[in-house]
C-alpha cells in the first residue's frame, strides 16, 4: 500500500512516502486459535490432559538440567513419592481457594439487580495449593510455595520431599521455559507498529475528538510531527487490541419489552465505528481484535468479530479481523497479542498482600512466556472453549513482541530465555482513559507513546 502524507510548514511543502511492510498470509495463523465447529459437550479434563502431556517433556528437560547434577531423580507419578526422599515431581498446579469465582454465580449475575462484590485476588493465605497428574494430587507446602507466583493450570516441576502428614514440602521449582524463537529480522529503516486498545466508543459519542485526532495522525493528515514523535508515514501496521465498543447495558425487565429489543442506537454506533476504522484502513493496514466489551464470544479464544459489522472496512485489503489472542507477522517480526483478559486473571493469583512486589501486568505477561503458556488459569477461573485434543494457549514459538491490550498504563519490558530468546513485552493503555497509543519501532524494538488531547500533544 502506498500513500503520500503532506506536511506544510512556513510555506514549504514536504511530501513523505508511506513506508511499507510485508505481512504474513492471513491463513498462516488463522487455525491456531480457531474453535472450528463448536461443541460444548466435552469435559475440560481433556484440555488439562493435553496441556500436561505437551508441556511435561519440556519441564522435565529443564528440571534435569537444573537438578540431575545433584543426584536428584524424578518420581514419575505424584502419588508415588516416598516419605523423606528428596525428589522432584511434575504436574499441573491447582489452587483451591474460597476466593475463586463460582460459575453458577456468574451465570446468575445477569439476573441480579446489582453486581456482586468483585474479588481482587484468589490468594490471601487461606488457599491450598496442589500438584496433580493422571495419578492424583498432592498438597504443596513451604516457603517456596508461599512466596512464588503460582497460577492454577501451570505445568511445573517441584523439588522437595514428602512430609509425615502426606504433603510435599517444596524447596525449588522450575517451568517449561520459553519456546524456541526464530531469528529477529533486520530492518534498516524506522518502521512502526501502532498499538491501540480500548477505544470504547459509546452511543452518546461514537467518535470523540481524541479519536478523530488519532485517525488523522495515523492517516498523516493531523500536521507536522515533532522531533519526539515518529512520522506517521513510518507507521506500517495498526493493531486495535480489543474493546472497540462500549455497548449499552440492556434494560432490566422482560425480554419482550420493546426497549430490550431496540437496537437502533447500537446499529448506529457500529456503523459509525465501521466508517471511522475504514478511514484508517484506507491508508495503513489495520488488524482488529475483539475484547471483553465487544460483540464476540465471552470465552477465550474469542473468534474474529463478524465481518458483517465492517461493511466499509472489509473493502480494503489491509483490513483484518483477528481472534483474541492472535498471531500476526510484520516484516518477519512475529507478534502475539491479547486484549488483556488472560493477564488480568493471572494478576488475581498474586498473593495478597504483595507488599509492592512489582507484579505489574507487563511482568506477569513476561512470566507467562517462561511458563510457555499464555492463559494457564483457563478453564479454572478464565472462561475458555473446551478443546479436547490440544491446548491452543501453549506457545509453540516465542514471539518477538508480546502485547497486552486493555491496561491502565503503558509499560514495556523483556522476557529472556535460556537459549537466547528475547521477547519485547508491551502493555497497551486504554485509549478512552489515557488518549494514548503505543508505537513500536521494528528497527530497534524500542517503544514510545503518543498522546492526543484538545490542548495538543
Amino acid at each position: 500500500m502506498l500513500a503520500a502524507c503532506d506536511f506544510g510548514t512556513s510555506g514549504m511543502e514536504h511530501v513523505f512516502e508511506r513506508a511499507t511492510a510485508v505481512s504474513d498470509d492471513p491463513a498462516k495463523y488463522s487455525k491456531v486459535f480457531s474453535t472450528g465447529r463448536r461443541s460444548y459437550v466435552r469435559q475440560f479434563n481433556e484440555l488439562y490432559y493435553a496441556r500436561l502431556n505437551e508441556l511435561k517433556p519440556h519441564v522435565f528437560q529443564y528440571a534435569e538440567k537444573r537438578w540431575s547434577s545433584k543426584g536428584i531423580k524424578n518420581t514419575p507419578k505424584v502419588l508415588n513419592v516416598e516419605a523423606g526422599e528428596t525428589t522432584y515431581i511434575i504436574g499441573t498446579v491447582f489452587i483451591d481457594s474460597g476466593k475463586k469465582p463460582s460459575t453458577l454465580e456468574q451465570v446468575e449475575k445477569e439476573h441480579w439487580i446489582s453486581d456482586p462484590e468483585i474479588l481482587e485476588g484468589y490468594r490471601n493465605g487461606a488457599e491450598t495449593v496442589f500438584l496433580e497428574d493422571e495419578s492424583g494430587r498432592i498438597m504443596l507446602v513451604g516457603d517456596a510455595v508461599d512466596k512464588s507466583l503460582l497460577v492454577s493450570g501451570i505445568v511445573a516441576a517441584m523439588l522437595g520431599r514428602e512430609m509425615p502428614d502426606g504433603s510435599f514440602e517444596v524447596v525449588d521449582m522450575c517451568f517449561a521455559g520459553m519456546a524456541p524463537q526464530i531469528a529477529l529480522p533486520s530492518v534498516a529503516e524506522d518502521k512502526y507498529v501502532a498499538f491501540v486498545s480500548g477505544l470504547s466508543a459509546t452511543v452518546e459519542c461514537p467518535v470523540t475528538l481524541e479519536m478523530q485526532m488519532l485517525a488523522e495522525y495515523l492517516c498523516g493528515t493531523l500536521g507536522a510531527a515533532s522531533a519526539q514523535q515518529p512520522l506517521p508515514a513510518q507507521i506500517v501496521q495498526v493493531v486495535v487490541a480489543g474493546d472497540i465498543l462500549s455497548l449499552p447495558a440492556p434494560p432490566l425487565g422482560h425480554t419482550e419489552d420493546a426497549r430490550a429489543n431496540d437496537r437502533n442506537a447500537t446499529t448506529a454506533l457500529v456503523s459509525a465505528i465501521d466508517s471511522y476504522l475504514a478511514d484508517i484502513a484506507a491508508v495503513v493496514p489495520l488488524a482488529l481484535m475483539p475484547g471483553p466489551q465487544d460483540p464476540a464470544d465471552t470465552s477465550l479464544p474469542q473468534q474474529p468479530i463478524h465481518p458483517s459489522m465492517f461493511a466499509q472496512c472489509k473493502q480494503y485489503s489491509g483490513f483484518r479481523s483477528l481472534s483474541n489472542p492472535a498471531f500476526l507477522e510484520v516484516d518477519g517480526h512475529v507478534l502475539l497479542g491479547s486484549s488483556g483478559q488472560n493477564v488480568a486473571d493471572i494478576a488475581r493469583y498474586v498473593r495478597l498482600p504483595n507488599n509492592g512486589s512489582g507484579d505489574s501486568p507487563c511482568e506477569l505477561a513476561a512470566r507467562s512466556l517462561q511458563w510457555r503458556h499464555m492463559a494457564p488459569s483457563a478453564p479454572d477461573t478464565l472462561w475458555c472453549y473446551p478443546f479436547s485434543d490440544r491446548d491452543p494457549f501453549i506457545l509453540a514459538q516465542s514471539p518477538h513482541v508480546y502485547f497486552i491490550g486493555g491496561q491502565d498504563l503503558f509499560d514495556s519490558g523483556e522476557a529472556l530465555g535460556n537459549d537466547g530468546q528475547h521477547t519485547t513485552v508491551v502493555t497497551v493503555p486504554k485509549f478512552a482513559q489515557t488518549h494514548s497509543i503505543v508505537l513500536l519501532n521494528l528497527r530497534n524494538m524500542k517503544c514510545a507513546t503518543a498522546r492526543f488531547s484538545a490542548t495538543g500533544f
